[in-house]
């Protein structure tokens, strides 16, 4: 199984494991960010986390710094073209 670490090239990784060597895109200004886990790639629900100890959630930038959360400070992120989520 490819852990995340080696160096692979993702074209010859099975379907299943493409989830786990590539990051999900992250919302800039999500509609509900207290319903979800920010902490890794799996966005789980606050009442339902599979990762990390189920004792409380990540919080999105948003809700800790604001809605202007991405001009503050270098994230060393880049914004899509939508405007609506950053590649990590």
């Amino acid at each position: 199984m490819p852990r995340k670490d080696d160096n692979l090239n993702i074209a010859f990784c099975p379907a299943s494991h493409r989830d786990d060597i590539l990051a999900k895109k992250f919302p800039i200004h999500p509609l509900h960010p207290e319903r979800l886990c920010w902490g890794c790639d799996h966005y789980c629900s606050a009442s339902d986390m599979r990762c990390g100890n189920g004792q409380s959630r990540t919080q999105h930038p948003a809700e800790l710094l604001g809605d202007d959360w991405l001009e503050q400070g270098d994230w060393g992120i880049e914004v899509d073209a939508s405007g609506k989520s950053v590649t990590p």
